[in-house]
């Protein structure tokens, strides 16, 4: 289930930590936790502490493989260290959703929420972001689960 889109603006830009990943479409769920966990333990080992939800910010359009940076907001620079490097979430306008449910279902509602985003005479970038706001820490219900979804628009 999609919450209703609207238009916000990312006013400015926000340090990140991120980890860059090119994977299958079948490797992506251990990818992802591999990442993750490659990523918080490298910022934890500099004193660094998260400061908002993590994410993933897909470069392209996913297809049979996915182009994209694991990340999260902290509260200071990292410093590269193995495959983490400082990074930064831009300032941007960008369409929003919240999604409720699993992540095997993202792709049905991505393009659900992409032809919501065309009707509207918004052009969409080639990137997009999904910030992990609740998952399966929260337990099995994917009910419970909220994915938000953010498509980065071009200038009007």
């Amino acid at each position: 289930m999609l919450d209703p889109p609207q238009i916000i603006e990312f006013p400015e830009q926000r340090l990140t930590a991120v980890l860059r990943v090119d994977c299958t479409c079948e490797e992506i769920h251990l990818v992802i936790g591999r990442g993750v966990r490659e990523l918080l333990d490298a910022i934890h080992a500099q004193g660094v502490v998260a400061a908002g939800s993590l994410y993933t910010h897909h470069l392209r359009l996913p297809t049979d493989c996915f182009e994209l940076e694991i990340g999260v907001p902290v509260n200071r620079l990292v410093e590269s260290t193995g495959r983490v490097r400082a990074g930064a979430w831009p300032g941007m306008r960008a369409a929003r959703t919240v999604y409720r449910g699993r992540y095997e279902d993202l792709p049905q509602f991505w393009r659900s929420f992409r032809l919501w985003v065309r009707e509207q005479g918004l052009r969409a970038t080639d990137d997009l972001w999904e910030c992990y706001l609740s998952g399966p820490e929260c337990g099995q219900d994917a009910t419970r689960w909220r994915t938000e979804l953010i498509q980065p628009l071009h200038a009007q």
